[in-house]
């Protein structure tokens, strides 16, 4: 068994403490005996090893969170109160913000700058955002008759287990953990087995910014045994989830047996449509950063893209000349690296599967179309893949339908504003859209159109903590962000009061 701290040695020289034990009831403690290995995606070599939970492990993180709903310390806090500890780590996490970057970088491949500039602003700035929603939820008074007063009152769901996905690994835990928190709800977070190292210093910074013990548990393991048994745990009364669609339904049936209330943000395959009359150079720009990316691994991904047929061959030269001089390939510790390995090889085979299906069946590579090899011979076992563009395939093809979740987009044209639509709706999933048009009019009537829970006008993978998050068909149930996102986490209960009605 891994002890439960390890000091660590980062490749950009950063040295620290990394926590590998279960943390629950505000303690790091060992787990029942399995582990997890930590791998640097840019040389497939060990980062550390941590405490994996087994059923019975998170039958004790449940268990300490249901304790501490009921405790005075946190249900009887003020909103208020409740709301300043929020601040009070928000405040911390930035304090640790070159740490935090530096663990998600070594333990997901994204760039360290990326890490820093960007999921860090957005995980700090979500907390900060819902500890002000904290003492700002309310029921109603309902007016009914002189001898009736009627109210509501907005009371936490109760227990929440929660599943983060690899690809934004403290950035969904603070989409998740914020709003709970905000509502009085306690939590038991399971971060990814693939990315589970941030979630651990987050645990520690929990702890010192005051929250009681067992309000946040956070339970490193795999999907298939702490990921199941918090699902289906009896005293769990929520399961928020991010990640696959065939993950999702199975995640559903665990739920089902208790009628959990679940919010689920699962997979996309997210349409761009850039119409004759578009800024061209925006386009490419925006559709560029919409697929490539985070490596490609971002669930809205806007991996299909469709253009008029007007522009379409000037569109696909420009975009392929983006490609080629922007999606510099390298390790995360490289400034001008855009592109970092994939998460696991696992991911970097599955991407290339989809790559080598498509060249067989005769879908024209425009650019890239294999592995990528590193010129550093430390990064030679790296999982890197060259960003590709595809085109000339038809709309049933795997590569256009299946969310490859990878540097890899479809480009295609198309005639009218009724086509491009059709063909961006023939799709199981609803997540995110991209529409790229100067005619306010046209904008408008597209977004309104698309079959998706978020649509982009003029720009691609455009997030803020204030708007809602989510979406449709198979892309999930339920919104995160937002105000919206405090309704997940919230039950109404209504309040009866005779004022004198008698029978």
């Amino acid at each position: 068994m891994p002890d439960l701290f390890v000091d660590l040695v980062a490749p950009n020289g950063t040295r620290y403490t990394q926590p590998t034990g279960l943390f629950i009831n505000n303690e790091f403690i060992a787990s029942s005996g399995q582990t997890i290995t930590s791998l640097d995606p840019a040389t497939d070599e060990p980062i550390a090893t941590v405490h994996a939970a087994s059923p019975e492990d998170v039958d004790r993180a449940v268990n300490a969170a249901k304790a501490a709903l009921a405790h005075p310390s946190w249900k009887k806090l003020p909103a208020t109160d409740r709301g300043q500890l929020m601040g009070r780590l928000a405040d911390l996490m930035e304090q640790n913000r070159e740490l935090f970057a530096t663990i998600d970088a070594w333990d997901n491949g994204k760039p360290y700058h990326v890490a820093l500039s960007e999921d860090l602003v957005e995980a700090i700035g979500t907390i900060r955002y819902y500890s002000g929603w904290a003492d700002k939820t309310f029921g109603q008074t309902i007016s009914t008759t002189p001898e009736k007063f009627a109210y509501t009152i907005r009371q936490p769901v109760g227990v929440v287990g929660q599943i983060i996905p690899w690809n934004y690994p403290l950035s969904m835990a603070c989409w998740k953990l914020g709003p709970a928190l905000a509502c009085g709800n306690t939590v038991v977070l399971k971060p990814a087995e693939q990315t589970p190292l941030s979630a651990l210093i987050l645990g520690k910074l929990i702890k010192e910014a005051g929250f009681p013990p067992g309000v946040v548990n956070i339970v490193n393991g795999y999907g298939r045994e702490a990921g199941a048994a918090l699902a289906g745990h009896p005293l769990v009364n929520k399961i928020a989830f991010t990640g696959s669609t065939m993950t999702a339904r199975e995640i559903m049936k665990l739920a089902a047996g208790t009628l959990k209330n679940i919010t689920l943000e699962t997979g996309g395959k997210s349409p761009l449509l850039v119409f004759p009359d578009a800024d061209l150079e925006q386009a490419v720009k925006w559709s560029h950063f919409g697929i490539m990316s985070n490596q490609g691994q971002i669930c809205t991904a806007t991996s299909r893209i469709y253009v008029h047929h007007d522009i379409f061959q000037s569109f696909l030269s420009k975009f392929k000349e983006a490609v080629e001089t922007t999606s510099k390939i390298g390790n995360q510790w490289d400034e001008t690296t855009f592109q970092g390995p994939q998460v696991t090889r696992a991911q970097y085979d599955r991407i290339l599967s989809y790559i080598e299906s498509a060249k067989k069946d005769g879908v024209e590579v425009v650019t890239g179309g294999s592995a990528h090899t590193p010129s550093s011979a430390k990064n030679k076992n790296g999982y890197f893949i060259q960003p590709t563009v595809f085109t000339g395939s038809s709309d049933t093809h795997a590569i256009v339908r299946e969310e490859v979740f990878g540097p890899v987009v479809v480009i295609l044209p198309f005639a009218s504003e009724d086509e491009a639509i059709q063909r961006a709706n023939n799709t199981t999933y609803g997540l995110g859209a991209a529409v790229f048009t100067r005619d306010l009019e046209r904008a408008h009537r597209v977004a309104a159109e698309i079959e998706a829970g978020m649509v982009w006008v003029n720009s691609s993978q455009d997030c803020d903590p204030r708007v809602p998050f989510g979406g449709v068909k198979q892309s999930g149930i339920g919104r995160e962000l937002g105000e919206a996102g405090l309704e997940a986490y919230t039950q109404v209960k209504a309040v009866h009061v005779n004022m004198g009605n008698r029978l």
